[in-house]
């Protein structure tokens, strides 16, 4: 009964932020920042998208929200309430009804990580239900979890924190619990675990990016609010990133652009900045292979990036 109550509430948080996004994108031609009005001039100096679209890809089963990238090329996507595999020939693998809808996904190797609402449920390369971790925060809702070395990292929009965790789910740590560090206006909070433990976090309401390391202390940070490639536009950005090598790529709402910068900040180019998105849904990211995974939430399609040097 505790469990099916707290099922509940999880469900019960996820769409309270469901509404906002829906209130968000339906104010969002009126109440637009002025820091997302580009004029034609400005336009046309905007460097060119480096990166083309090779594939899109229908999600049937349900609201798309989330997508990871094994290492041997399979591709995870999850939703209201579902996860779904795809092989590297795009076919579907498997698929696994969940209790609450997946808001965050990654591969752990020999485990897939799937957020839902308060909880991680633990699944196995071929979609069975393993066990579940958490809740670790009450009334939390967890929107990123990234799987490194030998710990996991997750995001916690509603309590505004990163939980640190072995590989058995034991909490090894907390970033953000004290003076409120963490500025998240709305259920966008990624983090990514780099190879030496340090990790990398997105201060949305800053419209900043930065590195921590593991015992709690921050190191560095950047971002600026902005149109220009390298700044981070409109509210709550950015919204979604992840590693891809030495670099991160990042995805904005506003206006609505994936690109590559490097983890000083520096604009390396751009994935998608000339597109059809909806502004103030972002998609979530994923890499393998040098392929970019977009999921679009407002359309419930995957979308497939290629760099165009490759083709």
């Amino acid at each position: 009964m505790k469990r099916k109550l707290m099922a509940y509430f999880s469900v019960f948080v996820i769409l309270v932020f469901v509404a906002y996004m829906i209130w968000d994108t339906a104010t969002f031609r009126d109440n637009r920042p002025s820091e997302v009005l580009i004029s034609h001039a400005e336009e046309e100096d905007q460097p060119k998208d480096q990166w083309s679209l090779m594939a899109t890809i229908p999600i049937d089963a349900g609201k798309l929200r989330s997508v990871a990238a094994t290492l041997s090329g399979e591709i995870i996507v999850g939703g209201d309430s579902y996860a779904v595999c795809y092989g590297k020939d795009l076919n579907r693998k498997w698929h696994v009804e969940t209790s609450a809808p997946i808001t965050a996904l990654a591969d752990g190797g020999n485990v897939i990580y799937a957020a839902a609402g308060e909880i991680i449920i633990i699944l196995s390369p071929d979609g069975r239900i393993i066990e579940e971790w958490g809740p670790y925060e009450a009334n939390s809702l967890i929107t990123s979890v990234f799987s490194g070395k030998d710990r996991i990292a997750f995001a916690d929009a509603v309590n505004k924190r990163i939980f640190i965790l072995d590989t058995n789910g034991g909490l090894i740590g907390m970033i953000g619990q004290s003076g409120n560090h963490f500025v998240i206006p709305s259920p966008y909070f990624d983090v990514v675990l780099a190879d030496d433990n340090t990790l990398v976090a997105a201060n949305t309401g800053k419209h900043t990016l930065e590195i921590w390391n593991s015992s709690g202390t921050m190191i560095s940070s950047f971002g600026t609010p902005g149109t220009a490639p390298g700044s981070f536009c409109g509210c709550c950005n950015p919204a979604h990133f992840t590693k891809y090598g030495k670099n991160l790529v990042t995805a904005e709402k506003g206006i609505n652009r994936i690109k590559v910068i490097d983890m000083n900040g520096e604009f390396i180019e751009y994935v998608s900045s000339v597109n059809d998105f909806t502004a103030s849904v972002p998609l979530d990211l994923a890499v393998s292979d040098q392929i970019i995974y977009a999921a679009n939430p407002a359309d419930s399609k995957l979308y497939v990036f290629e760099r165009k040097e490759r083709q």
